[in-house]
Formats: structure tokens, C-alpha cells, sequence
């Protein structure tokens, strides 16, 4: 029995996260390391996409959300992010069939309109084709940031009441979380980040009030099935108290 196995045979099957959310970071130090271009630690980072999309599927995740390109990563230098873009179109496009015989419906998250033409048409035409897909959400979190989504929010919130849609004190959080782009998605149980930092970098910060935190030090291109299972078992150790208490949460 290989190492994944007998990890796997430790999970419990109940009590896994319904939704795990996930920081891709270390591409470009992958590569760095290695002597190679920042771009083909881009590359090798999409094996690494199909790895966790395979086992969350496989063992019946519901809801998987990838942080693949933030706001912020439009000010990396043009030659990286055209590399970016074209990568995303071209992994999309050559994953599709497997994501449909998986049956993964794919769901695109942020500012999309802002993608160039050739990537957002394959983008789209790839969430289009998974519509009747009705196992594993997969989020792809693209031209996105928390901040952004909040803003959108609000401002959609200020339009709704000038045009008398809802009242100023009729706003809560169920309201806001309504008009978020992730609203069709619960909150994540387990946030994970490879790469070493310990920051959450403007990702879902409405949606991660109370999600548990894995920060591993493996760079994403390293960061294989069983790496996963660990964090899926590292999650299944940890007390989620909402605000209660110990006794409380034990007590029902």
C-alpha cells in the first residue's frame, strides 16, 4: 500500500470539508530553483490543478475554488502574464474532456470581461460545455481579489437601493453575500496555501471568517494527492467552535 492509500484509509468519509479553497503559490520559485523560466513553473503547476480536481472528485468534495490569477497579478511583468493567459486558455481547453467524463461543472469567479479574447472565449466556451455537470464546483478565481468583490458587492447594494430594490436597514450579511461572485458557493471549510507565506493575499475575505487555515511550506508544483490528504486529515484533528465553546460544540 502506497503512502496515498494508507492516508486515505485514515479520512473520514463524514467529516469532510465541503468546500476547500485553494492559494497556488510557488511557480515561479519552482522554476527559479531549477534554473528554468518562471513560465514552465506556471506549466508544471496545471499537473498539480489536475491532481487536486482528481481527488477532490474522487472522494466527493463538493466545492473546490482555485486562486488562479488575483487583481494584483496583472502588474507582473507583460511577458508573465501573457504567458498566463495563454496557459489558462490552453489548460482549460485540454482538461475539458476529463472534467466533463468526471462530471466537474467549472465556474469562473472575478472580472473575466478583463481577460484577453482568445483565453476568456475558451474560459467560457469550457464552463459552458460542464453546465449539466452535477459532481465536483470547481472555482476559478481569474482577475480576482476579495476587495474587488466586496466593492462590486456594495456597489450593487447602492444600486438596488436608489432604485428601491431594498431598504438601507433591510442590508445584512446574507444580502451582501448574495451579490458576491462566489454566491453560489458556501463559505470554504478549509483554506489551504503552499509556497511558505502565511498570508491569505486579498483572497475571499467575506467568505473565510471561519475557515480553517493549512499553510504547507511545498511549493504548488510539488504539492501532490497525498500532500492533500494530509491537510484533509489535519482539518479532520481541528475543534470548529463558530464562536462556541468547547463544551458547547461537544454538547451538541
Amino acid at each position: 500500500m502506497d503512502r496515498l492509500d494508507e492516508l486515505l484509509k485514515q479520512i473520514d468519509p463524514a467529516q469532510l470539508p465541503c468546500h476547500v479553497a485553494m492559494i497556488m503559490d510557488g511557480n515561479g520559485r519552482w522554476a527559479r530553483m531549477r534554473g528554468r523560466e518562471r513560465g514552465e513553473g506556471h506549466a508544471e503547476g496545471i499537473s498539480t490543478v489536475r491532481r487536486v480536481t482528481e481527488l477532490s472528485s474522487d472522494i466527493g468534495i463538493k466545492y473546490l475554488t482555485l486562486y488562479a490569477f488575483s487583481t494584483e497579478n496583472w502588474n507582473r511583468p507583460q511577458e508573465e502574464v501573457d504567458t498566463l493567459m495563454y496557459l489558462i486558455g490552453w489548460a482549460i481547453e485540454r482538461e475539458l474532456p476529463d472534467l466533463i467524463r468526471n462530471n466537474v461543472k467549472i465556474h469562473l469567479i472575478g472580472n473575466i470581461d478583463r481577460m484577453p479574447e482568445e483565453a476568456r472565449r475558451k474560459l467560457t466556451g469550457s464552463r459552458d460545455k460542464t453546465a449539466h455537470c452535477t459532481g465536483l464546483n470547481l472555482g476559478i478565481c481569474l482577475s480576482y481579489s476579495g476587495r474587488w468583490d466586496i466593492t462590486r458587492a456594495a456597489q450593487r447594494l447602492a444600486t438596488d437601493v436608489k432604485e428601491g430594490r431594498i431598504a438601507p436597514e433591510d442590508i445584512n450579511e446574507e444580502s451582501i453575500r448574495e451579490r458576491l461572485d462566489t454566491a453560489a458557493f458556501p463559505d470554504p471549510d478549509l483554506l489551504i496555501r503552499t509556497g511558505g507565506e502565511k498570508r491569505i493575499s486579498n483572497f475571499l475575505l467575506w467568505e473565510i471568517a471561519y475557515s480553517e487555515l493549512y499553510f504547507t511550506d511545498l511549493l504548488w508544483p510539488d504539492f501532490g494527492k497525498a500532500e492533500y490528504a494530509e491537510a484533509l486529515l489535519a482539518f479532520q484533528q481541528r475543534e470548529r467552535r463558530f464562536g462556541k465553546t468547547s463544551d458547547q460544540v461537544t454538547n451538541g
